[in-house]
């Protein structure tokens, strides 16, 4: 059955989960864990909501610690801490910009600390600013792009690798539009591509050290960066995310989960350099 979300928008990038109409579902009371990621160490970036906490919730149902870095949102980090913990798993919560290199090597240096090692990473957190014209993107905005969806993945993941194993899993949250383009995206568009330029490349270097690189392509998903990007444009865009789809709908966080799953865990061990497309049967090349 396909969401009813009315008009609406948010102020703040990349948005607060409690003031979502309705409210995302991050993971179904009918998900078993069946101990897939039993004893691993997770960190994923942007994990206080949407598809970052959609991924935490199920890594943590299978068995894994789950530390999540988060920008400002403090109260969706302490929820989706308390879910990690409520799977009977640890949960950390760090607030800082991934833009930083300072930042992200010190968040890294934290969760081994606390976790005593780290075996998944996943670089999810994003920015998407909408604008019809090329020329109204400023450099400001432009920058911003870069610096949260390219050099925050490449700052992450470079601080996570000395101390990943044979066995660990890097995972990026790219997009549809890194395949399809998105004319009112041009600057989010050119990061998600750049991200799958970054994990093709990577998986190649990395793979003789048994560390796979993989990328999951969402689709329109019902996240807080919806309202907080296409609602500041128009809350009627919001109404229709998903609709031009084939499935005619949105999807949820909690349609997203599984795949990061099967992409950090033993199922996927003869998979690198390649992207899920969750997307509701949106056909893509590449």
């Amino acid at each position: 059955m396909a969401l009813e979300i009315p008009p609406q928008k948010q102020d703040h990038q990349p948005g607060v989960e409690k003031l979502m109409k309705p409210l995302a579902v991050h993971i179904r009371p009918e998900y078993r864990g069946s101990g897939k990621l039993e004893g691993r160490k997770a960190l994923i970036t942007g994990g206080d909501s949407g598809i970052g906490r959609a991924a935490a919730l199920h890594f943590a149902r299978e068995g894994a610690d789950v530390a999540i870095v988060y920008l400002d949102e403090t109260e969706d980090a302490d929820e989706t801490v308390r879910l990690i913990e409520a799977e009977g798993r640890k949960g950390l919560a760090i607030a800082g910009d991934v833009s930083s290199s300072g930042f992200c090597r010190k968040a890294v240096e934290q969760v081994v600390q606390a976790f005593g090692g780290l075996d998944i990473v996943v670089n999810n957190a994003s920015v998407q600013y909408v604008s019809m014209d090329l020329t109204d993107i400023s450099d400001e905005m432009w920058q911003r792009h870069m610096d949260v969806n390219i050099n925050g993945y490449f700052y992450i993941t470079r601080a996570a690798l000395p101390h990943l194993k044979k066995g660990a899993s890097i995972i990026a949250t790219s997009s549809i539009n890194a395949f399809a383009g998105n004319d009112a995206l041009v600057a989010y568009s050119t990061t998600k591509a750049a991200e799958m330029g970054l994990t093709r490349s990577l998986a190649l270097q990395l793979v003789d050290k048994g560390i796979r690189v993989n990328a999951v392509a969402p689709g329109p998903v019902w996240t807080p960066l919806q309202p907080a990007s296409w609602g500041l444009v128009d809350p009627q865009k919001v109404a229709d995310l998903g609709k031009s789809v084939p499935m005619g709908r949105a999807g949820e966080p909690w349609e997203l989960g599984p795949a990061y799953v099967y992409l950090a865990s033993e199922d996927s061990t003869f998979v690198t350099g390649q992207t899920l497309h969750v997307n509701g049967g949106m056909i893509v090349n590449g």
